[in-house]
């Protein structure tokens, strides 16, 4: 009888303990579910586009009641609408003419485009070299670092004594400019593979080569648009400090004669030109990154 009774409890307290086990694992199901419908429900963020035209909208009027009201002198701050007249003074001639913004436009855009080219190429390049080999890092990178250190307006009018005043010297210094963030990321990021990955290619007898195309590099491609969102500023703005020391045409050209008149509104009008431009080159970088490295967090959100 007793042994009855022992197996009953025992019976019991077992039945007891499943149906505590079955609630909490229920419980914890539920719990992950109304997680993920929170996450799938959860409010999206105001738009950046948005945002962006509201903050510029802010600025243009803070802008205009401070000419107006505090009478700031035209020389120092010129007001939105003579911004836009120079603006559109610019913009409103035929795309060939000399007195628009178009051409001289497109020789800052073309040099810059070009340097930027050739500086993070060779930068990739070296930068791989550099990942590869103990011999190469140590023999290249104090160099650079000591290049980098340089300010660039003291280079930039040696450049410009080497190559003259034409294009040469725009692209050397855009290219400078554009070399050292390509070289770095480019480094940093094929060092940062982790080593189970390539022991796993050495295993399957895989060559360095197809180590490094199959590895190394998609694991880089993060680090290195990140070098090219800022490479490619840099070289713009390469292009625009070789055409301050006297280039023959370029948006730097048209900032100068401005400056040389007291055109205020003319320096603003080139500046926000340059701004575009740049928006524009950042936003071509970026959408190229999500297309080729889709899978990181950054360009999932």
């Amino acid at each position: 009888m007793n042994t009855i009774l022992s197996q009953s409890a025992a019976n019991s307290a077992s039945s007891a303990l499943s149906m505590a086990q079955g609630r909490d694992a229920a419980s914890s199901t539920l719990k992950k579910a109304d997680s993920s419908e929170f996450r799938r429900r959860k409010p999206k963020g105001v738009n950046g586009p948005l945002i962006t035209t509201l903050g510029l909208i802010v600025i243009i009027i803070a802008w205009d009641l401070s000419v107006r009201f505090l009478h700031v002198p035209k020389y120092i701050l010129p007001s939105p609408e003579a911004v836009a007249y120079a603006l559109w003074s610019g913009l409103a001639v035929s795309i060939t003419s000399p007195v628009g913004f178009y051409v001289p436009l497109w020789s800052t855009f073309s040099n810059a485009a070009i340097g930027f080219f050739f500086g993070t190429a060779a930068g990739l390049v070296l930068g791989s070299l550099m990942a590869e080999s103990r011999t190469v890092e140590k023999l290249v990178m104090p160099y650079a670092f000591a290049l980098q250190s340089l300010p660039k307006v003291a280079i930039a009018p040696l450049v410009v004594i080497w190559l003259g005043f034409g294009d040469g010297s725009k692209v050397a210094i855009a290219a400078l400019l554009a070399f050292f963030p390509i070289l770095i990321n480019s480094f940093t990021g094929l060092r940062s593979v982790e080593p189970e990955r390539i022991d796993l290619m050495k295993s399957l007898s895989a060559s360095a080569f197809e180590t490094y195309r199959l590895v190394k590099l998609p694991n880089a491609a993060p680090y290195i648009f990140a070098g090219l969102d800022m490479a490619v500023v840099y070289a713009l703005l390469g292009t625009i400090v070789a055409e301050f020391l006297g280039a023959q045409e370029g948006m730097g050209v048209v900032i100068t004669q401005a400056q040389a008149v007291t055109d205020v509104a003319g320096v603003f009008a080139a500046l926000i030109i340059l701004g575009a431009m740049g928006i524009a080159l950042h936003a071509l970088v970026h959408g190229v990154e999500k297309r080729v490295v889709h899978w990181t967090e950054r360009n999932k959100n």
